[in-house]
């Protein structure tokens, strides 16, 4: 499936726009994560931990958006993006989301 942040697929064209689709993911780092990663913050720099579980909430968030769009019957998402948020103090929201589509051949 193709997913772009563009609107357009090049060589092709939306023969069919059916609607939005999104994925959403909600992690939280464990009692001894959020320790060490406190511990890590109190000396400044990158928290490895956190920015892992980020990329993999990321991630994860548009294979569940790619699936909804397949259950959906496109083809393609375009004009994906993302969106994060925390909930409460140490859980993370990451959600992806876009316009589900049919593509077609890009006509002369």
């Amino acid at each position: 499936m193709v997913v772009t942040t563009t609107e357009s697929v090049a060589g092709r064209q939306v023969a069919r726009a059916i609607g939005q689709v999104f994925g959403v993911v909600v992690r939280s780092r464990g009692l001894g994560g959020n320790l060490a990663a406190f511990f890590k913050s109190l000396g400044g720099g990158e928290i490895h931990q956190y920015t892992r579980m980020l990329e993999d909430a990321r991630r994860q968030a548009v294979d569940r958006m790619v699936e909804n769009a397949h259950a959906m019957g496109a083809d393609a998402v375009v004009m994906m993006r993302f969106d994060s948020s925390e909930l409460g103090q140490t859980m993370a929201e990451v959600v992806a989301y876009g316009t589900a589509v049919v593509l077609a051949p890009e006509s002369s």
